[in-house]
């Protein structure tokens, strides 16, 4: 080990040609450091011999440059505790904080949130436990795009036994979220020839910048009372984009002879089902409808996730492909991003084996058949606005509320929803194209913590009455 080799538990960047031997170049980097924000205020600083051994000069310079900046008010002193960066330095116009973020809603409806005060935190901890106990070392290391097998295998398992779906392990690849995996299949489409996609009218915008984005053109599929409409799939798409079980926005439900119209256009056109099932688990009527991937499983690619059943923040999903797509999209995978997180995938391959999947999904489901109940009934109750409606199934995480003709218009409620610090979706954005067309309120009833939902519901109350008032 070099002789002036430093030894101290706190490093500190600095140039050393900057510094260059000289006390006076010393001040100037320390002050530099401090005013661009790199050394925030109550950071400790390196001993004067051990910032001397490290930039190779006299600990004489290093204290005489400390002296310096602490009668300037950049540093502070103080026997037995070192030296650190001085709160007033934060007074200093480079040290201002930031203009601040939008402020977050009082009253957060938004649609598709889950309530994350719910994540099993205990449960997950349990399971990260387990699995990384019994780890070998290899999983820490560079691994398949697919994802590691132990998740594999066990959603395989499991989407059989839930969602009908019908898949081996190796038809799984496993992806840092929805969108990463609606991104790989739409470049791996494009590169197989594919130039449109259909995807659901309406349906979130977002989604239909992925595509695009990828390269492919985004055709409109029309949905009414009983899902997308077969008979309007573009003679273009190469692909469609479904949300079977619950679609969104509009929450109604894809009807079987419109699954088995689909499914045949897939088998007769060789073109590719996507099905986006995004909320699956949560129905609150009657059992969850199976998943589309069961009736044409060699022409669905299904897409899961654990956003709305754990917390978006995990940053999980999978895909179950039709053989001919699982070798082109772990290559894309691979160039894409190599690997989703090992660690979460472990943990949630021992969360879903242990049943503290099932266990958690079962009391999420009552939490939001309640809070689905209490929105419902308290839309019923005046005053709020007449001719408001519910549609669609009792499913999901938010409900569309179709605003009444001749009434307020969505912009004159989302306006006044701002004003009273409430957070809630709307209708209009959600469409293709701009026109007339119907408008409503897309109010998630999942996000606000327990103690939070009765005021939100009476805030989103007050705010709909209001309008009505003076619209």
């Amino acid at each position: 080990m070099p002789e002036n080799w430093s030894t101290s538990s706190v490093d500190l960047h600095l140039d050393a040609a900057t510094v260059a031997g000289r006390r006076s170049g010393l001040e100037r980097a320390l002050r530099d450091a401090i005013r661009s924000g790199r050394l925030a205020p109550h950071t400790r600083l390196p001993s004067t011999r051990a910032l001397a051994a490290d930039l190779g000069i006299s600990r004489g310079t290093v204290s005489a440059a400390f002296d310096q900046l602490v009668a300037e008010g950049y540093l502070t002193a103080r026997q037995g505790s070192g030296t650190t960066v001085s709160e007033l330095a934060a007074g200093h116009p480079a040290m201002q904080e930031p203009p601040p973020a939008a402020a977050r809603p009082r009253h957060d409806l938004s649609p598709g949130k889950p309530d994350v005060s719910r994540f099993p935190a205990g449960a997950w901890l349990r399971s990260a436990k387990r699995a990384l106990s019994s780890a070998r070392a290899e999983v820490y290391d560079y691994g398949e795009p697919n994802g590691r097998i132990e998740l594999r295998t066990v959603l395989a398992d499991y989407l059989a036994r839930v969602r009908g779906v019908l898949a081996a392990p190796d038809q799984i690849v496993v992806t840092s979220g929805y969108v990463q995996a609606l991104a790989l299949l739409a470049r791996v489409l494009r590169a197989s020839g594919t130039t449109t996609i259909a995807m659901e009218d309406p349906g979130l915008d977002f989604h239909r910048d992925v595509v695009t984005r990828s390269g492919l053109t985004v055709a409109p599929l029309p949905v009414d009372e009983g899902g997308a409409r077969p008979d309007a799939v573009p003679g273009p798409a190469g692909a469609v984009v479904l949300t079977p079980a619950h679609q969104y926005p509009t929450g109604v439900i894809l009807r079987p002879s419109r699954r088995h119209a689909l499914a045949e256009w897939a088998r007769r056109t060789g073109g590719l089902i996507i099905e986006d099932d995004y909320d699956g688990e949560f129905r609150y009527d009657r059992q969850p409808v199976g998943a589309m991937q069961g009736m044409a499983p060699g022409h669905v690619a299904y897409v899961g996730s654990a956003a709305k059943t754990l917390a978006p923040g995990l940053r999980l999903a999978w895909m179950v492909l039709p053989h001919h797509l699982g070798g082109p999209i772990v290559e894309a995978k691979r160039h894409d991003d190599h690997q989703s997180a090992v660690i979460e995938q472990l943990t949630l391959a021992d969360f879903i084996a242990s049943h503290g999947y099932d266990k958690h999904i079962r009391a999420c489901r009552l939490h939001y058949r309640r809070r689905r109940d209490l929105l419902i009934a308290r839309l019923a109750t005046g005053p709020v606005l007449p001719g408001l409606t519910v549609g669609g199934v009792a499913a999901g995480l938010q409900a569309l509320a179709s605003l009444p003709p001749g009434g307020p218009t969505e912009d004159a409620v989302l306006a006044r929803a701002a004003q009273h610090g409430l957070a809630v979706g709307g209708l209009s954005g959600l469409w293709h194209q701009p026109g007339e067309h119907r408008q409503g309120l897309l109010i998630g009833f999942a996000a606000p913590t327990e103690r939070g939902y009765p005021p939100a519901l009476e805030t989103l109350a007050r705010v709909l009455h209001a309008t009505s008032r003076s619209g």
